[in-house]
Formats: C-alpha cells, structure tokens, sequence
C-alpha cells in the first residue's frame, strides 16, 4: 500500500518513514509541494499525509489537486490546531488532521480508520478506481476520464477480476477461473490473450506499452502498483 507523505522537516519525514514502513506500508516521500504535485500525478497512491506549512506552498494546493484525482485518504499534520485552519482542510475534502507533535502510533491508529472507513465506502458505493479508469459495479459501465468505455461481458468480467485484485500478480489459470462462462461459452488459454489485448485496446493510452494491466514476465498480470 503506497502512502506519500509530504513534509519538510527531514527528521520527521526520516522517522515517519521508518515507522510507517515497519507496519508494512511503502512510503514516497516529498519535501515540498512541487515534489507532491509530482508524485500525485505519477504514482498511484492509497493515502495522503500532507504537512500543512510547506517552503513552496501548503499542504491544501496538495489537497485540492489529490481530491481532484481520487477519494484516496487524506490526513493532515499540522503544528497549528487553530479552529479555523482545521475546518477549512477537512472543507476542501482532507478525511482527517493530527496536531504535532504526535506520537507515531497514534498516526498509524488515525491512518488504520481512515482507510477502514474509506474501504467500507467504496464497498457500499461499488466504485473501483484504477488510475483514470472507473469501474461503477452498480450499473455495470466503466469509465475513461469520465467518458464510457464499452466492452463486452467477458472483457467486462476479466477487468472485474483484475478489479477485485488490485496490485497483485495473477496467473492466467486464475484469470481463466475468473471469467469461465457458466453459459457454456469456451474460455482457453488464446481466447484470454485475446480478451487482454481488447481491453488494452479500449483502456490504455499506449496499449503496446500498458501502465494499466500489466504483464509479469513468466508470472501473469497485474492491474495497478
């Protein structure tokens, strides 16, 4: 699970770091807002900690561009806990604030609800995201940049595969398993490919060089980081 933390005290960030890899995470770290717009564009991220007082700007331009992309978490750290500057970062859709100085399982308790509260809502909402890609399970339409993309049922099902195992790595036996038609429609080992490539094709902005699903060499496929 990626957390970009942007802070600009490197003392902080080294220990936060530290800290927040031992429970498993993997962090991207950034020092200014510059970093973060950077890395928001370019990484898929599951959850934001943003420093409200930056050198380049604050912590809410890195809000406002994150919310813009996703409705992955967003918790600030702030060293001010003026009223004010709290109701205005959760106004512009941050999920939570901790006032420095913190003690470090107290963050790692705040992140763990934040993202529990956050599966529960896209659960009940059947939204998958995947970079620029929405997957609405509700009414069974997927989304490019909000404009919908058409597939069949089975490239549909293949993607809702992929959808249900985000970042992981899937054999093709699994991905046949997954999309099997009960109807009786035969599913071998070239009709997959084929099903892949179609979806690449629909999908991806490069589909001979795809960002979305991905090949493992010698393993399978993976969608997303």
């Amino acid at each position: 699970m990626n957390i970009l933390l942007v802070e600009d005290d490197k003392t902080i960030a080294a220990g936060l770091e530290y800290s927040l890899g031992q429970e498993g995470y993997t962090v991207i770290m950034c020092h200014s807002v510059a970093a973060g717009k950077e890395a928001i564009e370019e990484i898929q991220l599951d959850l934001c900690l943003f420093d409200l007082s930056l050198p380049d700007g604050s912590g809410y331009e890195l809000c406002k561009m994150a919310r813009a992309k996703s409705d992955m978490p967003i918790i600030f750290l702030t060293a001010c806990d003026d009223e004010v500057n709290v109701v205005m970062g959760l106004d512009m859709g941050a999920d939570d604030y901790i006032t420095k100085p913190f003690r470090i399982k107290e963050l790692i308790s705040r992140i763990k609800s934040v993202l529990r509260r956050c599966n529960k809502e896209n659960n009940l909402k059947n939204i998958f995201e995947i970079g620029d890609i929405c997957i609405n399970t509700l009414d069974a339409k997927v989304y490019k940049k909000n404009i919908e993309i058409s597939l069949t049922a089975l490239e549909y099902r293949l993607l809702l595969v992929f959808a249900n195992n985000i970042g992981q790595v899937l054999s093709r036996s699994q991905l046949l398993e997954g999309i099997w038609d009960v109807a009786g429609d035969f599913v071998n080992d070239n009709t997959l490919t084929v099903y892949i490539k179609r979806i690449r094709e629909k999908l991806e902005d490069d589909p001979q060089n795809p960002r979305i699903i991905k090949t493992v060499r010698g393993m399978g496929y993976r969608i997303g980081d």
